[in-house]
């Protein structure tokens, strides 16, 4: 268990947090939310012993171990799987240990410890957690000095999973992943048996993983039982009543300040005047509540084109004559599509929104546009090149080319920039700041296609929900490709699936999406073990159908086993749902509902946990 009281702790002088108290119970999967600044970070920092508080406690129970991301990769000849491996401290000074120890006792307790911890099953397992990061087999023997640093933040992500912690905390675990990495991650974060902290902006994310919020906020840190959508009701209602209280309370003092200014020269009110001045001063006024947190902005709306804006013709893209990235491509996009890419990462997803965006010309074949089109184009890379000793004036003023001050703020200002914020210097902005003002930029003009490469890596939830809402507004053409599950549900309407060098629509929802890679990777641990089986052709539908019901008969307790915890997943799986749908209901009991809902979370995740078990137990037999 994990108990912080009275936490206090400045930067600077300036307060982050004062006075904060949190208990998080051994088995909860904690969601850390607040807005950028407001110290969630920081409260990671002061629990692993970075850094150190001003004032209060925090304790960890004895005997728990403590896993995080660690920062510090190194860059040299050492293989993924070695550093995945070394992670597990033990089992590293325990075969090091065996190396030189002659002692038989010794040697023979060492021999018996690293089979208490399973430390033979340790690569296979580490193998596992690397290929659900986005790892090919033969990656994982790479050195690590070959891979970018995003990369190097999976396997830094890798070896903090594969140390198993009672205690693991993870910053941002998604920004280096993409939706398939993710859709992994989500899986294998919900069966972990043991303590999550989660830093994280994705709500998908927090609602899949968490049954316990803490939010960071104003100094203090509050707790919620449910995940994040449970967490945004109940926060939601508590504000209202907040609102109603404050206003309550400001009808109160203007009466009171009415009467003492009537009364307070009037000797036989004397008294009474200066009584209900000293309440007035007294009197504990309630912050006001904002009634909408997210900053708003919005896209300019263009002037219609007639359909199709972009045709693209049997094309074959990429960044060298023999080696095209995507082939034969052949589709078309209207004003009113709404496009998500999906895809692994280095499938091709990015060289085809270049291609849209006139940044690549097609090898072969051809792309076709209105004479009329104007795009606007985001991509990461712009928020790099951006000069951070600018100010957002003098580099929106930059693309609007002699436009007059007033018409450069006005562009500003419908990003959410007011007049100080402008004025200051790129470098001082957050990351959602920086990426509302790419926006502002590439949408000065009223684009009529928006493209948009992973907008939202480094925004937080209510910038996130603002960019929502603004695509909705929206009236002209969107591709995205976000690893935000919940964004691409909320804006797209079409699919594109950016796999093995095609394109193709895909038909289904982002839940197809999901089963559809879970069959993949199913699909290549067959083959990788029919490979290393000899290399054999695999068998056909019909030889599978017959051996899958050869092996039921002969093993017939074992898929009892698989029947009975799909069924158990299947109940919960709806009595989750059920809940769910009682709470948004009007006078719900929330606070029993949440009580069950967390109950019924871990239920599901231990069932859930149990039904993969079952069936390896009845593909291994």
């Amino acid at each position: 268990m994990l108990t912080i009281a009275n936490l206090t702790y400045r930067i600077g002088g300036r307060l982050i947090l004062e006075n904060a108290a949190a208990t998080v119970q051994d088995g909860w999967k904690v969601g850390v939310v607040g807005a950028n600044g407001a110290g969630k970070s920081t409260l990671f920092k002061l629990i692993t012993g970075e850094l150190h508080a001003d004032g209060g406690t925090i304790n960890l129970s004895e005997r728990r171990t403590l896993g995080e991301v660690k920062q510090d990769i190194p860059d040299d000849d050492t293989s993924l799987i070695d550093i995945v491996l070394a992670a597990d401290k033990e089992r590293a000074a325990l075969f090091k240990q065996a190396e030189t120890e002659e002692d038989p006792y010794a040697i023979a307790d060492i021999y018996t410890r690293l089979e208490e911890i399973d430390a033979y099953a340790a690569p296979a397992r580490a193998s596992t957690i690397l290929a659900g990061l986005g790892f090919r087999e033969e990656q994982m023997q790479m050195p690590i000095s070959a891979f970018s640093g995003g990369w190097r933040m999976r396997v830094a992500l890798a070896a903090a999973l594969f140390q198993q912690p009672d205690f693991l905390l993870l910053d941002e675990p998604t920004n280096h992943l993409d939706l398939e990495a993710i859709m992994w991650l989500e899986s294998y974060l919900v069966s972990y048996p043991k303590t999550v902290m989660i830093i994280s902006h994705d709500r998908e994310l927090l609602n899949v993983c968490v049954d316990h919020v803490l939010h960071v906020d104003n100094k203090k840190i509050t707790a919620y039982t449910g995940n994040y959508n449970t967490f945004e009701r109940e926060r939601a209602e508590k504000m209202a009543g907040q609102q109603k209280l404050h206003e309550k309370q400001m009808a109160q003092k203007a009466h009171m300040q009415a009467f003492v200014d009537r009364f307070k020269a009037k000797a036989s009110k004397a008294r009474q005047a200066q009584s209900r001045l000293k309440a007035l001063e007294k009197m504990d006024i309630v912050d006001a509540v904002m009634a909408d947190r997210a900053v708003k902005f919005s896209f300019p709306q263009p002037e219609e084109l007639p359909p199709p804006i972009v045709t693209i013709n049997h094309a074959d893209i990429g960044y060298a004559k023999d080696k095209p990235v995507l082939k034969n491509i052949h589709e078309r996009i209207d004003m009113d599509d709404r496009i998500a890419l999906l895809g692994a990462n280095g499938n091709g997803k990015s060289t085809l929104i270049k291609l849209i965006a006139g940044k690549l010309d097609p090898l072969s074949g051809e792309m076709l546009s209105s004479n009329k089109l104007r795009i606007g184009y985001f991509s990461q890379q712009q928020t790099e090149e951006l000069d951070m000793n600018d100010t957002p004036v003098t580099a929106m003023a930059r693309v609007l080319r002699g436009k007059a001050e007033s018409d450069v703020r006005g562009v500003l200002g419908r990003f959410g920039f007011s007049k100080p914020l402008s004025d200051n210097t790129i470098k001082t902005l957050s990351g959602g700041e920086k990426a509302r003002l790419l926006f502002a930029m590439i949408s000065y003009n009223a684009p009529h296609m928006l493209l948009l490469d992973e907008p939202t890596n480094h925004l937080d939830m209510d910038t996130r929900e603002a960019l929502v809402q603004a695509l909705n507004a929206y009236e002209g053409a969107v591709v995205i490709v976000s690893h935000d599950p919940s964004m691409i549900e909320r804006v797209a309407d079409r699919l594109w699936l950016v796999a093995d060098g095609a394109v193709h629509p895909f038909d289904g929802d982002l839940e197809a999406y999901r089963q559809h890679i879970i069959m993949q990777r199913r699909n290549e641990r067959r083959g990788s073990k029919a490979e290393k089986g000899g290399g054999q052709s695999g068998p056909s539908k019909k030889e599978l159908k017959a051996a899958l019901a050869e092996k039921k008969k002969q093993h017939p307790q074992l898929w009892n086993a698989v029947e009975e915890a799909e069924k158990r997943v299947t109940k919960l799986t709806a009595q989750k749902n059920q809940l769910e749908d009682d709470m948004t209901r009007e006078g719900a009991d929330i606070q029993g509902l949440q009580l069950s809902y967390g109950k019924l979370l871990r239920e599901l995740e231990v069932a859930e946990t149990e039904w993969l078990e079952a069936q390896t137990s009845f593909e291994n037999a």
